[in-house]
């Protein structure tokens, strides 16, 4: 495993970490606590130090099972949870100081810490980023001892730009991968130039960057990637990247022959290490077997420039239009 360097923390992450939105179970399959600290355990075991939970994955389970597997770590991973979510509605007045502080306490007691490594607001409305009261009740928690480090997940590139105003967000999470490009073209640099740590999240496009679906696949009724595709409940662009399923097996098709397999998954992985701007990135894993996959792409040789330049154009003649300027 390699470790780049976190931003401004200072910390240094393991570049391949682990997402739990979907720990210890298939999408909307009943939660397995053993699975899940199999998972825990096998990530620890191949070198990954960095955790990405919230506080509404798998009916809160996810923080409970990552509170109860670090209590026994002597040198336990870097966790990072999300707030917001909880809110219903979820409006730009509910984050608010006596929420958010109720939601951090709330995780601070799943998690089993007296402070949290560092929460994100869990894409908040866009209106949350041009109110600068929210981002002061965020230095006053940190100020309290409640979190050690603070940030934004984000739905959209203005979001991200605008969360890099202020001083003291050192982290956001970003939808960044072969079918979401739009990124890498001014974001990147920016979060650079703040020397604010970069969350590369869905990079899989929910999956259908492993290769393994084909136009039969079949989700479960409680997969989002099943209930998800046209935004009924959540933004589109969090399930398979907002990309039309049918269309995105066609360009997987063409990244299969550029990269001679079948099992994309470590090489579109990879393809986002290529970034630097990139700390890590935080690939789902339901079982075990998911941790080796995903770390092989930490073992892979750098892509080469025709590679790089593959995945462009296979971006540009079937994903591009209509989604790159929607997020």
């Amino acid at each position: 495993m390699n470790y780049r360097r976190f931003g401004k923390t200072n910390l240094k992450v393991s570049e391949i970490s682990l997402g739990t939105w979907q720990l210890g179970a298939k999408w909307g399959d009943p939660f397995d606590e053993e699975v899940a600290f199999e998972t825990l355990k096998s990530a620890t075991d191949k070198g990954i130090n960095c955790f990405d939970t919230a506080d509404v994955y798998q009916d809160q389970n996810s923080e409970l099972a990552i509170g109860k597997f670090i209590k026994k770590m002597d040198e336990p991973p870097f966790v990072i949870t999300k707030t917001g979510r909880q809110l219903n509605p979820h409006i730009a007045d509910g984050y608010n100081e006596e929420n958010l502080r109720k939601y951090i306490n709330d995780s601070r007691k799943r998690l089993d810490v007296e402070s949290l490594d560092m929460v994100l607001l869990h894409c908040p409305p866009t209106d949350v980023y041009y109110r600068p009261h929210v981002f002061k009740l965020l230095d006053q928690f940190k100020e309290e001892g409640l979190i050690k480090h603070y940030g934004v997940s984000v739905e959209k590139i203005e979001e991200g730009l605008k969360a890099l105003n202020y001083p003291g967000v050192e982290a956001i999470e970003i939808i960044f991968n072969m079918f979401r490009l739009r990124p890498a073209e001014l974001f990147f640099e920016q979060a650079k130039k703040h020397d604010v740590a970069v969350i590369v999240r869905v990079p899989l496009a929910s999956g259908l960057l492993t290769g393994k679906f084909d136009k039969n696949s079949k989700f479960g009724p409680g997969d989002h990637r099943t209930f998800n595709r046209d935004g009924e409940a959540f933004d589109k662009g969090e399930t398979f990247s907002g990309v039309d399923f049918e269309l995105g097996l066609k360009a997987v098709e063409e990244l299969k022959k550029v990269f001679k397999t079948d099992n994309l998954a470590p090489y579109a992985l990879k393809y986002i290490l290529m970034y630097d701007a990139v700390s890590t990135v935080i690939p789902g894993a339901s079982k075990e077997s998911h941790i080796k996959n995903n770390v092989e792409a930490a073992e892979l040789p750098d892509l080469t420039d025709k590679q790089m330049a593959e995945v462009k154009r296979i971006y540009d003649t079937y994903i591009k239009y209509p989604v790159h300027h929607l997020w």
